[in-house]
């Protein structure tokens, strides 16, 4: 396969700026594409092969999910100990999709829409996972404390330590989704096949 799908290059942000009160919050989504070219599925694919977006070395991608989240954080010296007593996040994840750049013959339409609603559905469950690291991290977050902090310094440390685990736990999590969905028989490989073979 030329052309493979790789999501989710964390973006991680972090602040430390106060906030009256713990809201609920929604991640903010966004879809954006890229040109394609071609008359046929085959065409089509050789073009995702050549303009997808880059990840990895050199790697090009047929869609790729990104995000960039950052967090208002109110840390709270409480006695010789300091607590974080808020965190809330403000998540925004892109999907970028290929998009043929002129009209299609029919055949290869009805082609194109299946793969690419096919692709969609890959990328919004990367996206959930998304979601659910950042839920996590709020979870953990919340009441984190640390003892003979009066400044507030080795909180920050042990944050990022355990920032880091989650954050890796999500990555492995994407990589093992997309292993399965691009294996012999898997999603991704159907909707490659079917597209190429305009069925």
């Amino acid at each position: 396969m030329k052309a493979g799908v790789r999501s989710c290059v964390l973006a991680v942000c972090f602040a430390s700026l106060p906030i009256v009160a713990h809201a609920q919050w929604q991640a903010i989504e966004t879809v954006k594409t890229y040109a394609v070219a071609g008359k046929s599925g085959a065409e089509l694919y050789e073009s995702i092969g050549g303009r997808g977006p880059e990840v990895g070395s050199k790697v090009r991608a047929i869609a790729y999910t990104g995000f960039k989240l950052t967090w208002t954080r109110k840390y709270e010296p409480q006695g010789d100990a300091c607590v974080l007593v808020s965190a809330q996040p403000k998540l925004i994840i892109t999907y970028t999709l290929p998009k043929p750049a002129e009209q299609l013959p029919v055949s290869t339409r009805k082609s194109w829409d299946t793969f690419i609603a096919g692709v969609h559905k890959h990328e919004l469950v990367h996206g959930d996972m998304i979601k659910d690291m950042v839920k996590e991290i709020e979870a953990m977050s919340v009441g984190l404390t640390a003892t003979a902090d009066p400044d507030c310094r080795k909180i920050r440390n042990d944050l990022t330590k355990r920032l880091s685990e989650i954050s890796n736990k999500q990555r492995q999590r994407a990589r093992d989704f997309d292993k399965t969905e691009l294996s012999d028989g898997g999603n991704l490989q159907q909707l490659v096949l079917k597209l190429v073979r305009e069925q």
